[in-house]
């Protein structure tokens, strides 16, 4: 256990390193000038002068490799600088807009368990039958609709129509349920099939069969060995698929105006903020990577056969 642990972290460390490198050489190469944009915000009459004194300013005027190396070292010390256009410093932007992130998340998340799982379980206990059916053509509806499509439909029936939810921006428990419903859709559709897969599976192994033989309840053969061993790759398509959970977050906030850090970056992006890009990006591959390792310690909880370190994993 000890041993992954440290192969985790030098796995963050490494990870970390590449990102910041990646992330600041893409932002260099962008198109447009941030020196400009900020100081055509400004209202005052704009110099050959001002320019170059902001330009010094924001040390544009040095090497790239010293631009990067005085960026990394200030990162280090948990700096991530200051946003170009509000000021402030953006490790403070990252932790005012994460917790309604993680709200969102977590509300996804629980839409996806409250429809994959039922639906996962009664497709396993009911193959080729009804249940299974419809297990499959909710599978195959979820991957076939994007998620911009999804919220706008969603948008169109129940706040314009029937005039039941709030449209967009985060307030009472209302405004949580289209953004939610929108972002747990599609991944409801993806792992009530790992869960049926799975539990297929772990229903046909020896020890299931031995249970049923001692007489156990069906019931508590399911949920407390069949469903534990059928976990497994559920979770394992979980912490690969962080990125993609991440990155659909961005495309949600954005469409229903959720103040999280979805729509942060994409306004960073428009208006070439490249702090916050480069905060936002390093944020969420630790993020990422820390899912992943949570991840991988769960698997000894789910299935005592799993050890870490001499001997196991």
């Amino acid at each position: 256990m000890g041993k992954l642990i440290a192969a985790r972290l030098w796995q963050l460390v490494f990870v970390m390193f590449l990102l910041s490198l990646l992330t600041f050489t893409l932002m260099k190469l962008a198109p447009g000038d941030p020196v400009m944009l900020i100081l055509d915000t400004e209202e005052l009459a704009v110099t050959q002068a001002d320019e170059e004194a902001l330009r010094k300013e924001l040390g544009f005027d040095q090497p790239l490799i010293t631009q990067y190396a005085s960026w990394l070292f200030q990162l280090m010390k948990l700096d991530m600088g200051e946003s170009y256009i509000k000021g402030k410093p953006v490790l403070d932007e990252l932790i005012q807009r994460l917790p309604a992130t993680i709200q969102l998340a977590v509300g996804g998340m629980l839409v996806m368990v409250l429809i994959a799982a039922p639906l996962g379980i009664l497709a396993a206990k009911y193959p080729g039958r009804w249940p299974d059916h419809v297990s499959r053509l909710f599978a195959l509806i979820g991957a076939s609709i994007p998620s911009f499509w999804l919220g706008l439909l969603l948008i169109y029936v129940f706040a314009y129509q029937w005039k039941w939810l709030p449209t967009m921006g985060k307030g009472g428990l209302s405004s949580f349920i289209l953004p939610s419903l929108t972002l747990g859709f599609a991944m409801a559709a993806v792992y009530s099939r790992l869960l049926r897969t799975g539990l297929l599976e772990s229903l046909s192994q020896e020890y299931i069969r031995a249970a049923r033989a001692r007489g156990i309840a069906e019931w508590r053969i399911m949920t407390k060995h069949a469903l534990r061993a059928a976990l497994l790759p559920v979770l394992t398509v979980f912490g690969m698929s962080m990125g993609n959970l991440l990155a659909g977050q961005v495309v949600i906030e954005t469409l229903f105006s959720w103040p999280g850090l979805g729509g942060m970056i994409v306004e960073a992006i428009f208006q070439r903020d490249y702090p916050i890009v480069q905060g936002y990006v390093l944020f969420t591959g630790f993020f990422v990577v820390v899912v992943n390792l949570l991840v991988d310690l769960t698997y000894s909880l789910l299935d005592p056969r799993i050890r870490f370190g001499k001997g196991g994993v």
